[in-house]
């Protein structure tokens, strides 16, 4: 097995800001990018800005930039400080060993003597036609990243908890009309959260219906016209069909953290996040750090991830040079 002081499980803000700042200690990290889930396309190299159009938010790119593109460079910039990132799926971390065992595919690969695990999160989406197709082109599941690209035009937000609620309201400030449809006749949504929105002018509710399709075509070519022209609905009580014409389609039912490597080894609160201790990335065991959206279920941004796995790596270096693997 290959041996290494910091092993860096996923990339995206996190994990790659994690390698740049190891790197730069001369800790020569090794990262491990394709996520951890094989057979899963929601876990891809880079994260989820590798499913995003244009970046308008992150620090540094007045005139945004392309969510690939922006992945690409913070590779390069780790890569530049020495951080060796390999292609593969992480299948098994054994965190009672020491050092750490962490096995590729089914393989025992390395030895690491403090892991930094930064394997994000991915929204939770309906599966249905044109839903993956259109993301980023119309279709969406963050309001806070894109809801600026729909000033004066029609979004649909697919929901019924807190977080549809609160996706809609926050799209109110760009949309001419936001409609929330729900497939059933009651909301889960908490009282506050459910009055905001129904108090909302530019707020309205379909419910008992269910969205089975995401209408449009996909750009083929850069500048080429295309994109999310509408959904289609089903009536969950009787049945009947038909189409709503909007502009964006904003994906609402929650996210899921990919922790699903670590369940009986380290600390998850009831949704699943990984656990940290408040104001740093440490987790219960000494030498394993976690950054980004695998444990922040509150900003879920591409800048605070960023933030994370800067502390993460600050963190790591620090306990190995205090237990002499500096």
């Amino acid at each position: 097995m290959e041996k290494t002081k910091v092993l860096i499980i996923g990339s995206g803000p996190a994990g790659y800001t994690a390698a740049l700042y190891t790197g730069r200690a001369n800790l020569q990290p090794t990262l491990v990018e394709g996520g951890f889930i094989p057979g899963n396309q929601s876990v891809l190299p880079g994260g989820q800005l590798m499913i995003t159009t244009e970046v308008e938010n992150f620090p540094g790119f007045p005139n945004g930039v392309m969510g690939p593109e922006l992945m690409e460079k913070f590779k390069a910039q780790a890569e530049r400080f020495g951080t060796k990132i390999v292609h593969g799926f992480v299948t098994k971390v054994d965190l009672k060993k020491r050092p750490f065992v962490v096995e590729l595919e089914g393989v025992p690969t390395y030895e690491a003597e403090s892991v930094i695990i930064a394997t994000g999160a991915v929204a939770k989406l309906l599966e249905i036609p044109g839903e993956r197709s259109l993301m980023g082109y119309g279709v969406s599941a963050c309001a806070t990243c894109d809801g600026a690209f729909y000033k004066n035009k029609r979004v649909v937000v697919v929901g019924g908890g807190d977080t549809a609620m609160e996706e809609a309201n926050f799209l109110t400030r760009f949309a001419s009309e936001v409609i929330i449809i729900h497939r059933r006749d009651q909301l889960r949504a908490s009282k506050i959260m459910v009055d905001r929105a129904q108090k909302n002018p530019k707020v309205r509710f379909i419910f008992n219906t269910a969205v089975t399709e995401a209408l449009g075509k996909r750009p083929e070519k850069p500048g080429e016209h295309g994109g999310l022209t509408g959904v289609r609905l089903k009536n969950t009580v009787t049945g009947e069909e038909s189409t709503l014409e909007c502009d964006g389609f904003f994906v609402a039912i929650g996210h899921q953290p990919n922790t699903e490597l670590f369940k009986g080894q380290l600390d998850l609160d009831a949704d699943g996040y990984l656990q940290v201790i408040p104001g740093t990335s440490k987790t219960k065991i000494e030498g394993v750090f976690a950054c980004g959206d695998v444990q922040d279920k509150v900003y879920r941004q591409a800048i605070s991830a960023a933030g994370s796995g800067c502390m993460a790596a600050i963190d790591a270096e620090r306990w190995l040079g205090e237990h002499g693997h500096s």
